[in-house]
């Protein structure tokens, strides 16, 4: 039996992702080469963030199979990169490979998805409580033009844009500690948090994102206060609420 096709509607809003003509081996005298051409590993991180996109908007379907070819057809590239972006997603746990079809995307449990709460909590809570000990308060009204980014985000309802402003403020938070393995480590984590789809309403949706951007700034008081007391409940809750 023929595989079925993705859905049409899943990559509307997807743009294709080409190599310049020269980086396909086309040229022509009247026109100058290119003086940086695009390498596969470029085109490859394109796809890369383009899927991320797609996972996090919903535009690839939880439990679907989506093969190589099939992808590359519609992002105008060849295969090649596309299976390269969707192994890296098989080890963020993004998707599973499914032999001689393609790939499956990853259905989260909801005890996958408190289980992900509990270790971000683990790791990051220890350290903003060590944070809002030692940085200056004034750092910390540093890092409200990231906070806001995330208010205007949401404000959107993009959730694929607001999951890049939110994992931008956390690691500018982290980033304090001037230990880069735990900032990897955290946005790795945070990532994975992010892959399961929103449900319901559009305007629940947004609704649900500025909740969770508001909590930002709460957060940047309670630290620049030293409530080491509010701190801790604010980062628990918004991890608890990561999977909304």
């Amino acid at each position: 039996m023929e595989q079925a096709r993705p859905r049409e509607a899943a990559y509307g809003r997807i743009p294709a992702v080409r190599a310049p003509e020269q980086a396909r081996g086309e040229h022509t005298h009247s026109e100058p080469p290119a003086p940086c051409p695009v390498r596969r590993h470029s085109v490859r991180g394109q796809i890369l963030d383009a899927l991320r996109t797609a996972l996090v908007t919903g535009e690839l379907v939880p439990g679907e199979v989506y093969s190589g070819p099939a992808l590359g057809a519609r992002f105008g590239v060849s295969a090649t990169p596309v299976r390269e972006a969707m192994q890296q997603l098989a080890l963020e746990g993004a998707v599973e490979v499914v032999p001689n079809r393609g790939f499956r995307v990853t259905v989260r449990s909801a005890v996958e998805l408190a289980e992900l709460a509990e270790v971000r909590s683990l790791i990051e809570v220890p350290v903003m409580l060590r944070l809002a000990l030692t940085v200056p308060a004034g750092r910390w009204c540093e890092l409200r033009p990231l906070a806001e980014a995330t208010t205007a985000a949401a404000a959107t309802g993009n959730r694929a844009a607001y999951a890049e402003s939110d994992r931008a403020f956390h690691r500018a938070i982290l980033s304090l500690s001037g230990n880069h393995q735990l900032v990897t480590v955290a946005d790795d984590l945070h990532r994975r948090s992010q892959w399961p789809l929103l449900t319901g309403d559009p305007l629940g949706r947004r609704a649900d994102l500025l909740a969770d951007a508001a909590e930002h700034l709460a957060l940047l008081d309670a630290l620049a206060a030293q409530d080491l007391t509010v701190v801790q409940s604010l980062v628990r809750e918004h991890f608890a609420g990561a999977d909304r």
